[in-house]
C-alpha cells in the first residue's frame, strides 16, 4: 500500500515514515504545497495523510482539488490545527478522517487500516477472491488450510491486482503501485513481470491457477471466478 505523507515538519514526517516503512508500506513525502499538488496530480495513492499549514499554500486546497478531481484516494487530515471548523470544513470537502496532533504512531496506522479497508475492500478484515483468504490485518495470505509466503512486493501485487479484479491494469501502473515515483526513473518495468511470475508460482503451488492473465501488449488481469 502506497502512503503520501503531506507534512513540513521533516522531523515528524521522517518519523512516520520510518514508523509505516516497518509496517510494509511504500511511503512517499512532500514538505510543502507546491510538492504536494504536483504528487497528487501525477500518481495515484492508496492514503494521503494532510497537514493544513504547508509552507504556499493551505492544504484544504489540496484536499479541494483531489475531490473536484473524483479521485477516490482515502485522505486522512493529520494538523495542529484542532479547531471545530477546521474539522468540520475538512470533512465536508471530502476527508475521510481528521488526527489531531499530537498522536500515537499505532494509532495512525489504524486509522490508516480503517480507511484503506473501507475504500477498497468493503471494510471486511478479511478478503476472498478465488478460493484465497487474505486477512489484512495481519498481512498473511492462505489457501487451501496452508499459508502462502509472499514477499512485500508479492503481497502488494496481489492486493492490487484483486483490488482491480477483472480490469487490466498496465504494467507501468503496477511499477507505481510497487515503487512509487521512483518508476519514473527506471529504464524498464520488467521487475513487474518478475514479480508476477514469482507470484504466480507461489499461487499454482498452493493449487491456486489462472487467476492472473497476461494481456499481451497492454498488462495483466486479476480474472474472479
Amino acid at each position: 500500500m502506497k502512503i503520501l505523507i503531506i507534512e513540513d515538519q521533516r522531523e515528524l514526517s521522517d518519523s512516520i515514515v520510518e514508523y509505516l516503512s516497518s509496517e510494509n508500506y511504500l511511503c512517499e513525502q512532500a514538505f510543502n504545497y507546491a510538492i504536494a499538488k504536483t504528487k497528487v496530480s501525477l500518481y495515484d495513492y492508496d492514503c494521503i495523510l494532510l497537514d493544513l499549514m504547508l509552507p504556499g499554500g493551505d492544504g484544504l486546497d489540496i484536499l479541494r482539488d483531489i475531490r473536484k478531481r473524483r479521485n477516490p484516494v482515502g485522505v486522512i487530515i493529520v494538523s495542529a490545527k484542532d479547531s471545530l471548523d477546521d474539522k468540520v470544513k475538512g470533512l465536508e470537502i471530502g476527508a475521510d478522517d481528521y488526527l489531531a496532533k499530537p498522536f500515537h504512531l499505532p494509532e495512525l496506522k489504524m486509522r490508516i487500516y480503517a480507511v484503506i479497508r473501507r475504500k477498497e475492500f468493503a471494510a471486511n478484515n478479511i478478503l476472498h477472491s478465488n478460493g484465497i483468504d487474505i486477512d489484512l490485518l495481519s498481512k498473511t495470505v492462505g489457501a487451501n488450510g496452508k499459508i502462502i509466503t509472499l514477499t512485500r512486493m508479492e503481497y502488494e501485487l496481489l492486493l492490487f491486482l484483486i483490488g482491480n479484479h477483472d480490469k487490466v491494469v498496465s504494467k507501468g501502473a503496477l511499477a507505481e503501485h510497487l515503487s512509487g515515483d521512483m518508476a519514473d526513473m527506471l529504464d524498464n518495468h520488467d521487475f513487474v513481470y518478475t514479480h508476477i511470475k514469482n507470484l504466480k508460482a507461489k499461487l499454482a503451488n498452493s493449487g491456486i491457477t489462472d487467476c492472473i492473465r497476461n494481456v499481451y501488449g497492454t498488462g495483466y488481469k486479476w480474472v474472479e471466478r
